[in-house]
């Protein structure tokens, strides 16, 4: 029991992550399955208050749970380190602005993270940057966390029927050149790469398809504008445009009957 404890958090001789290994694949079909299932049930959700609270509570207490585990490996695994362990990744600060959402009920940050939180988790889930495979405990934290920060925003959504507008899109994009101007000048301080501002991942991503540095980072913006506007129009542009053709296809079908 001993050594399969000390193999879970262990940094000696850790699996390494296969980018869509057997592993990785099975963890996405989970988490689709949990997306298909908070909006399968989310006219059930929304019809009990108590429901509404265990869920947006418990995604709370996940996101609160994963990074106070997290840190706490950092320290007892001795990988603890200023250039490289403060959570000033995009999915990091996502991670703890979603807490707040979640508690505050914040409309400017639910505007915010369903761009900037669903799209940089889901690109982690989809090209993660991780040196630790299954079944280590970075592999389980690592999916967990980017998991819960999607399924915050879509609670969001789906549950408390909020939703983003076209501005928010700007919002957005305004949020990340201001967070990456200041983990960049952190980043010159101390060293450190965060975002991967000054350099590329070593593990692969999209953005080896964009050339060094810095064009790479004039590719990001480019993505990221494609990647919210892409999502608004999936998510309520064209359901506001079904919902307005079946609306007045019904006005039209009544004007025939009367």
């Amino acid at each position: 029991m001993l050594m399969d404890v000390a193999a879970f958090f262990g940094v000696e001789d850790a699996p390494d992550f296969g980018l869509y290994s057997a592993p990785h694949l099975v963890g996405i079909g989970l988490f689709v399955l949990l997306m298909v299932a908070l909006y399968a049930g989310r006219r059930q959700i929304r019809s009990s208050a108590f429901t509404k609270k265990v869920i947006r509570y418990g995604l709370l207490g996940v996101l609160l749970a994963s990074e106070i585990a997290l840190n706490l490996w950092y320290v007892l695994a001795e990988q603890w380190d200023i250039t490289d362990t403060l959570p000033l990744e995009l999915c990091s600060v996502s991670l703890l602005l979603s807490i707040v959402m979640l508690l505050t009920r914040n409309r400017l940050l639910y505007q915010i993270l369903f761009f900037a939180g669903i799209g940089g988790a889901l690109q982690a889930w989809l090209t993660p940057s991780l040196d630790f495979g299954y079944p280590h405990f970075r592999f389980f934290h690592f999916f967990i966390a980017h998991a819960a920060i999607i399924l915050a925003s879509l609670y969001m959504t789906w549950i408390e029927q909020y939703r983003p507008t076209w501005r928010s899109i700007g919002w957005a994009m305004l949020f990340l050149n201001i967070l990456a101007l200041a983990v960049g000048a952190l980043n010159h301080a101390i060293g450190a790469n965060y975002m991967f501002l000054r350099s590329k991942p070593s593990t692969p991503s999209m953005l080896d398809l964009f050339g060094p540095y810095p064009y790479y980072l004039l590719a990001e913006e480019a993505i990221a504008l494609v990647m919210f506007t892409g999502m608004y129009v999936l998510f309520f542009w064209i359901p506001d445009r079904r919902r307005r053709a079946a609306r007045q296809s019904e006005g039209k079908g009544r004007g025939v009957q009367g």
